[in-house]
């Protein structure tokens, strides 16, 4: 024992051990040590068994003994083999879930699959600029974006992308996968879900382009879980075909949007991701695991102020418009459409100095014409026309030049009923324009 004493000098204490009696051994008889001596001869004979029998499977199992001469496998070793080639499929099963579910890192093959659908659109536009002076220049301006090949006729590709890419464009220009360049025109357009369609003629594409260009494969977006793979491929800033990666980070997500030229807003339910979509990436292709398109990118709805948000029109709202593009055709001459009412576009600036409803304010209806027999009159507020919502008059008049006298459509409208605007709908059937 060590402690220390009154002058703080360490000092060492010994305490001898004693050892403790120990308790006197009992005699065994004859019959004990008869007893101890068969047990040990059980276990020593088990474990040389176990040991013998381990090194023989040890030996057929690695070094194939007994395995050439065609001997048939005991029963035990069949469950063996079984239970092994059960467990190795499930492994690969459970391998190949996982596998689609877990984070992707490698997406070549994704990209192999889907890029000969991709194209890069350039675009001329002419911009009128009004100097300090009080003339008007004009200056031409290049856009860039993306579109995916989603199908043909016997005569044209046609090709989806998104309106802001065409929008005011006075020549298209189309680059598919394999670098060659053809010339393009606007099929069709609508405004409010920022869809285009553009058309080429296949005269126009080479054989060798013939054979490498195909259609897109369209996947259910309604499909779509947040936390999935995501892949994007665009013209990213024009400088080419380029990939992103990501996941869906929500789904039905609605953004509201302001058109520029008229102070409309308009809102769209969309898929969120983290994918980068950068300017020029717009039209281009939001593809899950399988290489399906599930969305359409577009910069239009991006977020500029915070990174990791991009969004995508999905493909479930855009085939319905994407086809109607594609067949319908401009009527002219005196089949042409006219409905009879010409207003002012109610922008949201407008409509908040107001507190007005945002749309069309009818400023006139002409005696006789279809807008006056359905009963709408002045001051009334188009808010749709044919299903789609109606921000500018302008709207209503790309709607129409696709439609013939005697068409009837469905026209929603807002009305002061008492101080309040009240909801309206009315079918008109449109005239002949003269």
């Amino acid at each position: 024992m060590n402690q220390f004493d009154e002058n703080n000098s360490y000092e060492t204490y010994y305490t001898p051990y004693e050892e403790p009696e120990k308790p006197p051994k009992k005699k065994s008889g004859f019959w004990g040590k008869t007893v101890r001596f068969t047990a040990l001869a059980l276990v020593f004979g088990l474990v040389a068994g176990t040991s013998f029998s381990g090194t023989s499977y040890f030996f057929d199992k690695y070094l194939n003994r007994g395995n050439e001469t065609g001997e048939e496998k005991s029963g035990a070793d069949l469950n063996i083999a079984q239970s092994t080639e059960n467990l190795v499929q499930d492994m690969a099963d459970k391998n190949e879930i996982a596998g689609e579910k877990s984070a992707v890192t490698d997406v070549s093959s994704i990209v192999d699959m889907a890029m000969p659908s991709i194209v890069s659109i350039t675009t001329i536009s002419t911009t009128r600029v009004r100097s300090f002076f009080g003339y008007t220049q004009e200056y031409e301006s290049e856009g860039c974006g993306s579109g995916i090949i989603i199908s043909q006729d016997e005569e044209n590709l046609y090709i989806a992308t998104n309106n802001h890419v065409v929008a005011g464009a006075n020549t298209l220009s189309v680059i598919f996968s394999d670098d060659s360049l053809v010339t393009a025109k606007v099929k069709g357009t609508d405004p409010n879900s920022d869809l285009a369609v553009v058309s080429v003629k296949l005269s126009d594409i080479d054989q060798e382009t013939k054979g490498i260009i195909r259609t897109a494969t369209f996947g259910e977006s309604r499909q779509v879980k947040v936390g999935q793979a995501a892949v994007a491929i665009g013209n990213a800033l024009g400088y080419g075909q380029s990939v992103t990666k990501g996941v869906i980070s929500a789904v039905d997500r609605e953004v509201t949007v302001q058109d520029e030229s008229n102070g409309s807003s308009v809102t769209n339910s969309l898929l969120q991701t983290d994918a980068a979509i950068n300017p020029g990436n717009s039209g281009g292709a939001l593809l899950n695991i399988r290489g399906e398109v599930i969305g359409i990118n577009s910069v239009k709805y991006s977020e500029t102020s915070v990174e990791g948000m991009g969004y995508a029109i999905p493909a479930d709202a855009a085939i319905p418009i994407i086809k109607q593009l594609i067949t319908r055709e401009v009527v002219r001459g005196s089949d042409s459409a006219y409905f009879g009412a010409s207003g002012v576009d109610m922008t949201e600036e407008v409509a908040k100095t107001y507190n007005m409803p945002m749309g069309v304010y009818i400023a006139q209806v002409v005696e006789g014409s279809g807008a006056d027999k359905a009963g709408l009159v002045q001051g009334d507020i188009i808010t749709k026309f044919d299903g789609r919502n109606i921000t500018a008059q302008e709207d209503i008049e790309k709607l129409m030049q696709y439609m013939s006298a005697g068409t009837t459509v469905e026209v929603g409208y807002k009305r002061a009923v008492n101080g309040e605007y009240e909801e309206f709908t009315v079918e008109v059937t449109l005239g002949k324009k003269n």
